[in-house]
């Protein structure tokens, strides 16, 4: 019997021990997992607090439904009762600039009513489908802010696209790269010459789809509706966790090394005891799968070594409904980086989903630092709950202390895809060959979001799959 060891506790490592275990029984392959998890807890950054009646989640609050993969999860779980999709007013996103909170338009005559962008703004924007903008330059790894300045111009960088970068990676626009963090927007302008032509020509396209009767992408649009579950997003974790059962998870046990085995081909040496493989996967960040393959693949060890993080502080409060004089209905705002406040946003968590808050109660989730701001990593307590609620008076005009606090710090919360991503990839992969059976997933390569970590253990179980049946 082949063995596999899964280091990793997180909605990566347990995806990945699932779906592995699913598939190669369905192969016929008789193989022995086991996952490691430092932590006395599964779940990894997926940790969903219950204080007080409030339900605050320590990271990632759910996956959008336009795409298959945890959807698909959830179905072969048979979880799919208990989910729970945000409430319709979580569509409504705003940004604040010059003093106030504008909604994002999501049509044409929204946009030229908003004064989220100014008139010399919307007239750089207008020009984005024309030829007078410049093209794509060939080989090169665009930034994410190079890119908005050349199709988008500089306003609609600094008050759309790097509020959005923020939000979504915590991350700096001057440094991110377009390919690595968007491949999808590259690859429009690759094939349609601009983003406004790729827009006009896939809405023909998908009415010429619909007319013919075929199966077409729901009204929800890319970015679809956020999900969850009513005990919060750690419920597909436990779930996860459960349905591999003790015999398979060894919890509050790190793993510190791998090494060449004698008569198998690795050993992975935790705190406690030295476990032979053939396979070993590793779904844990890049920094710490470095460190774990420094003795064995130092190569690879230095490339994962050049992937950044950025930090992170979650800051929750609650309140009651008549503290809050703001209309909440929507999900929260992000603030581009030049409006002089100290948090990158706040979500209305109570507003998005249905038990996040007691009856006459209100959650708000901000988030400080990012790669932006690094330091704010740094500051005490008091300093986060005093600079959070200065931003939080000057923005929706809340005067009243919250009656729950809760801080949550990240000091290496998300990658950062920068310039250069895709080329360390290429070698992790290169490199890798010299490594058989050795697996790198999680969320430090092809995707951040819960969608991408279960994509990338699905893809991991079906390699690991096709190498045992080829050996």
């Amino acid at each position: 019997m082949k063995k596999a060891i899964i280091v990793g506790g997180g909605i990566s490592g347990l995806a990945s021990a699932y779906l592995l275990r699913e598939k190669a029984k369905d192969a016929g392959i008789e193989l022995e997992i086991t996952l490691v998890e430092k932590e006395s807890r599964l779940g990894g950054k997926i940790w969903s607090i219950k204080a007080d009646g409030y339900l605050c989640e320590w990271g990632p609050n759910g996956f959008l439904d336009s795409k298959p993969q945890t959807l698909d999860l959830c179905r072969e779980l048979q979880a799919e009762a208990l989910l729970l999709r945000s409430n319709d007013n979580a569509r409504k996103r705003f940004i604040y600039s010059e003093g106030e909170l504008h909604r994002l338009p999501e049509n044409g005559p929204s946009f030229l009513k908003s004064r989220l962008i100014s008139w010399p703004g919307k007239l750089r924007l207008a020009l984005e489908p024309t030829p007078f903008i410049a093209k794509a330059p060939a080989g090169v790894d665009e930034t994410l802010a190079a890119f908005g300045r050349r199709r988008l111009g500089d306003e609609a960088l600094r008050k759309l696209i790097a509020p959005m970068v923020s939000g979504i990676f915590a991350g700096d626009p001057e440094t991110m790269s377009l390919v690595s963090c968007f491949p999808r927007i590259a690859e429009l302008e690759r094939e349609y010459g601009g983003l406004v032509m790729a827009m006009v020509k896939l809405a023909k396209k998908k009415k010429q789809e619909i007319a013919a009767g075929k199966t077409v992408a729901s009204a929800a649009g890319p970015g679809g509706v956020l999900t969850s579950f009513r005990d919060g997003i750690q419920t597909l974790t436990s779930i996860l966790g459960e349905r591999l059962g003790q015999d398979m998870v060894v919890i509050g046990e790190e793993a510190v090394r791998v090494s060449r085995g004698d008569s198998v081909p690795y050993r992975v040496r935790t705190a406690a005891r030295e476990l032979d493989a053939d396979i070993v996967v590793l779904a844990t960040p890049a920094y710490a799968s470095a460190e774990l393959l420094q003795g064995v693949a130092g190569s690879m060890a230095a490339t994962l070594n050049e992937i950044p993080y950025s930090t992170m502080t979650v800051v929750c409060f609650g309140y009651g409904q008549e503290k809050i004089g703001h209309d909440l209905n929507g999900f929260g705002y992000l603030i581009p980086k030049g409006e002089g406040m100290n948090i990158l946003g706040t979500l209305w968590d109570s507003s998005i989903f249905e038990n996040r808050a007691p009856a006459g109660k209100v959650l708000l989730r901000s988030m400080m630092g990012g790669a932006c701001f690094p330091e704010y990593i740094k500051l005490s307590d008091d300093e986060v709950v005093r600079l959070v609620r200065d931003n939080l008076k000057t923005i929706m005009g809340i005067k009243e202390a919250p009656d729950l606090v809760r801080i949550f710090r990240h000091e290496k919360a998300i990658p950062q895809y920068t310039v250069g991503h895709g080329k360390r990839l290429d070698a992790l992969e290169e490199q890798g060959k010299g490594h058989p059976g050795i697996y790198l997933t999680g969320n430090s390569y092809r995707g951040i979001g819960l969608n991408d970590c279960v994509a990338a253990a699905n893809r991991t179980a079906d390699e690991v799959v096709g190498y045992l049946q080829n050996r």
